[in-house]
């Protein structure tokens, strides 16, 4: 039985298919994995398990589906958006968004949408902009939640949010859905958000036309017979310079004003908000400009007029048009985005393959002109074989839009730009896609197909001066066959990964590097299942939240989320349990000092006085009925050094007899201390997981379980000062069968995998075998102290497994410990039989 040794150097092509073990020769598979179980690739090669998941909030009503949707400002400034049955919730950092209670409802206040009342001791949500009508009149008013979570009311049911459609601009947030009017969720402060439907008529109103005064010279010589009818039209420009209202009421003077010093003077009334007026003179059954007004701002004339001394009307210039757009059930558009200035729609009920493009430069003016303008809103149907609706419009460099069975492009016609009279469409593919919107990445499009359930790219190709399409889930197939996916995202930072939502409940991660070839697919579980994610940037990195149905004392429960960092300082900040929270006792109030006095020895074993000023109570004790703070800690922290002083006597809310674990060393006595950690060892706030099992990291230790009890906590053995607390979840990686530089590179023969040696950065807490069933532990303790956790390794580890002949020679890595593993190679010795 000769022994071999090979060493598999990256895993930055993730999960493989079974259906893939034949394809040795495939360079991807080379360098993949059998099971990536909530362990993440990346592109460099490594495989990390994933952080674990905060407790954020319980949605509003965990008996219905909930959805998240990403709200981005700008890099700094993103909220999370919780849409739920007929309302909005933001969360961001980790934080929901809490209101403050309104002033009192009075009768002589006029409301505008978003203003908070409260009446009766409840808060109040407008509804409508109105006055003299008393909560809780439900046609004007929405009950905020006593707990002062912050909440917007929404038409929108359970069983529409997935097939809701976003775009966003600024603090503006187009949402359509073919059951309702296209309308805009805006922010115009951290707790004024107002959702209205979208208005696609002229922002501002017509003039009305005062009068139309005929003059002809006394002088001159004129017969009546040789007058002719003038009618005029007046219209404002709004103050964008660019939307112009519809035309005002006709008005029609009989003169003859080719005559010399003939005349006809128009007078229109002021219209408020008007930049310019522009009149027109009908000609043929057609309107032509003849000039226009500068609004008077400054001295703000209740009138305007203009003189028409025969002047020649320019029939390219002609008063805008507007149709009824969006109006009545099934009108209403299912797609939505924005393109080269202009917010598109697409997708009705009676027109599924129309797009409406508003004019360019405005968010909702769908005018027209007679000529058609370049810059004039654009409406066209698309001539397709099948009168599939379309589902989404996506922006790339040329606008393409998608509807279940094809993929279409449009571009312009000997244009630069498109407009009304240079549109061309044509099909780039015939896949077709599902109800996920898709996300951009670089320059590439992943969506999901309308059959079967697989994760696509679509990308310019220059060979064939299109897009083509790929299949991104071929080489895993068995994440998707038989599944859809339900909801995607895509986070950017530290590393580019569209997370998607599976029909089975699992996350999917893809770490998508198209510009490296790295597409890698990684399956995430928990105790529960995931039905939706977001990722919005904070900080550094861009953060995922997700909603997680739980079943918590046999209750169905849906939390927010948000998936933490493996961006930590220290060991003991590392996080990885689900629906987790962190105490953490860091002094950082400076008023908040410590003084440490003694009438005998500072010596370790000494029991001496700690003291906080006496205005700021810290301590429980027995004697104000609360629970006790006995057996808990202060943790002097002394640069490196670190001075722990059990508690074991509580005078009062201030003060405390302590016992020091070692020398106090004399500039730490008697001295005002402001560095120091209150180490708890009851933990309380865990009502989100009664009767769960928990996982807990206590300062960096891996901490035994505890059940979380009926008022939400637990007891640990020794107070921490920062503890993790949350549900486990099980982390997996099992290689590929193994490829050897032998006779039919090794297969047909049995294999036996004496040693690995696991190369690893910053681990603990590593579990290897042959199989699931067969796993040795790494042992990690070396030189660290007494007391103090294993410390994080990055070395080859080496582990001699348990003996098991098989025919695939696959190496089985488990992490079930609260502790981050990152593998970065692994060296096998192997036994290869007959």
């Amino acid at each position: 039985m000769p022994n071999t040794r090979t060493f598999l150097k990256s895993f930055s092509s993730g999960e493989i298919s079974p259906e893939m073990a034949g394809r040795i020769d495939d360079s991807k598979y080379q360098q993949g994995a059998a099971t990536m179980r909530n362990f993440i690739a990346q592109p460099q090669g490594p495989a990390e398990n994933r952080p674990g998941l905060f407790f954020v909030k319980e949605v509003k009503d965990s008996t219905k589906q909930t959805r998240l949707i990403p709200f981005r400002f700008n890099v700094s400034q993103t909220m999370v958006i919780e849409m739920g049955n007929e309302y909005f919730r933001f969360h961001t950092l980790g934080a929901t968004l809490q209101y403050t209670d309104g002033s009192a409802w009075s009768s002589s206040t006029n409301y505008s949408i978003g203003d908070i009342a409260k009446h009766n001791n409840v808060n109040y949500y407008a509804k409508t902009a109105h006055s003299n009508s008393t909560p809780p009149n439900s046609t004007n008013w929405y009950a905020l939640p006593s707990d002062m979570t912050y909440e917007v009311p929404s038409p929108y049911l359970e069983a529409e949010l997935f097939a809701i459609k976003f775009v966003q601009s600024s603090d503006v947030m187009t949402l359509v859905h073919p059951n309702h009017e296209p309308a805009e969720l805006r922010r115009y402060g951290a707790t004024n958000w107002q959702f209205i439907n979208i208005d696609f008529t002229a922002t501002i109103s017509a003039p009305t036309i005062a009068s139309v005064v005929a003059y002809v010279p006394s002088s001159a010589s004129v017969n009546a017979d040789t007058n002719e009818d003038h009618t005029y039209v007046v219209t404002a420009v709004a103050s964008d310079g660019i939307s112009e209202r519809g035309q005002s009421n006709e008005s029609t003077e009989s003169n003859n004003i080719f005559v010399t010093g003939s005349k006809n003077t128009i007078t229109w009334n002021r219209v408020t908000g008007a930049l310019r007026y522009r009149v027109y003179k009908e000609q043929g059954g057609l309107f032509g400009f003849i000039g226009e007004k500068d609004h008077d701002s400054a001295n703000n004339p209740s009138t305007y007029n203009i003189v028409d001394n025969n002047i020649a009307q320019d029939f390219s210039v002609t008063p805008p048009r507007y149709e009824t757009t969006f109006s009545g059930s099934n009108n209403f558009p299912s797609a939505v985005s924005y393109f080269e200035q202009r917010r598109v729609f697409a997708g009705t009920n009676n027109e599924p393959q129309t797009i409406f493009m508003t004019r360019s430069g405005t968010e909702s003016d769908m005018s027209f002109k007679i000529p058609i303008r370049d810059d004039d809103r654009i409406k066209f149907k698309v001539a397709a074989r099948e009168a599939n609706r379309i589902k989404h419009i996506v922006p790339l460099t040329q606008l393409l839009f998608m509807t279940e069975a094809a993929e279409w492009r449009v571009t312009s016609v000997n244009s630069d730009a498109i407009t009304p009279t240079s549109i061309a469409v044509k099909p780039q593919s015939y896949i077709g896609a599902n109800d996920s919107q898709p996300v951009v990445v670089n320059n590439s499009m992943v969506y999901i197909a309308s059959r079967g359930g697989h994760a696509r790219e679509l990308g310019y190709n220059w060979q064939s001066n299109g897009f083509i399409t790929g299949d991104l889930s071929i080489r895993a197939s068995h994440l998707f066959d038989g599944l859809d996916v339900t909801d995607m995202t895509l986070a950017k930072a530290p590393i580019p990964i569209v997370w998607m939502i599976s029909s089975n409940g699992k996350l999917l991660g893809l770490t998508y590097v198209p510009e490296q070839q790295v597409g890698a697919w990684h399956q995430h579980d928990t105790d529960g299942t995931f039905e939706s994610v977001t990722t919005v940037a904070e900080g550094s990195v861009d953060a995922a939240y997700c909603i997680v149905k739980r079943t918590i004392g046999g209750a169905t429960k849906r939390y927010v989320e948000r998936m933490g960092t493996r961006n930590y300082a220290t060991q003991r900040d590392s996080f990885f349990v689900d629906s987790g929270l962190t105490y953490n006792g860091t002094n950082s109030n400076t008023a908040r000092t410590v003084t440490i006095t003694s009438s005998g020895n500072y010596t370790k074993g000494s029991s001496v006085t700690l003291e906080f000023p006496s205005s700021i109570p810290v301590f429980k004790f027995s004697g104000n009925g609360l629970t006790t703070d006995l057996n808990d800690a202060i943790v002097i922290v002394d640069g490196t050094e670190t001075y722990r002083c059990d508690i074991t006597a509580i005078a009062d809310n201030h003060t405390a007899t302590v016992k020091l674990d070692r020398d106090l060393p004399s500039s730490l006595q008697n001295t005002a201390i402001t560095s120091y950690e209150i180490a708890e060892r009851t933990l309380l706030g865990l009502d989100h997981l009664i009767g769960k099992t928990v996982n807990i990291l206590a300062d960096g230790a891996v901490h035994p379980t505890r059940v979380v009890d009926s008022n939400g906590s637990i007891v640990l053995n020794r107070a921490s000062s920062v503890t993790h607390i949350g549900l486990p979840y099980v982390c997996d990686l099992q290689t590929l069968p193994l490829a050897l530089q032998t006779e039919a590179v090794g297969q047909g023969r049995v294999k036996n995998l004496n040693h690995a040696w696991l190369r690893v950065f910053e681990s603990s807490g590593i579990f290897a075998g042959p199989n699931a069933d067969k796993l040795t532990e790494a042992k990690q303790r070396t030189t660290e102290p007494y007391g103090s956790p294993p410390s994080l390794k990055t070395e080859d580890i080496k582990i001699m497994l348990t003996p098991s002949w098989q025919d695939y020679g696959q190496i089985f890595i488990r992490q079930t410990d609260p502790l981050p593993l990152t593998v970065v190679g692994i060296t096998l010795e192997v036994s290869i039989g007959g």
